[in-house]
């Protein structure tokens, strides 16, 4: 599990997140959460997943990324595909 935090919302960054996911070939989802920060769950290969982190880091140009935090994600259930939930 990936939480961001900053100006991450209203910028497109699920949007964004979602398509870089799915270009990187990766499962999972991504959401908004009501404090502002932006959550997301990332599955796949080591190597796509981290690029998926660093993107995230920054997230789209119009997003400003103050805060990241990683975490592991026990038991949690896996789209097929990457979606944007609520």
């Amino acid at each position: 599990m990936v939480r961001v935090e900053g100006r991450v919302q209203g910028v497109c960054f699920r949007h964004y997140a979602c398509k870089t996911a799915i270009e990187l070939g990766l499962s999972g989802w991504v959401r908004n959460c009501p404090d502002g920060a932006v959550e997301a769950l990332v599955h796949g290969p080591d190597k796509a997943v981290q690029r998926m982190l660093e993107w995230l880091e920054h997230g789209p140009s119009s997003a400003i990324v103050s805060r990241i935090q990683v975490n592991p994600a026990d038991g949690e259930a896996l789209p097929s595909g990457f979606k944007i939930t609520h």
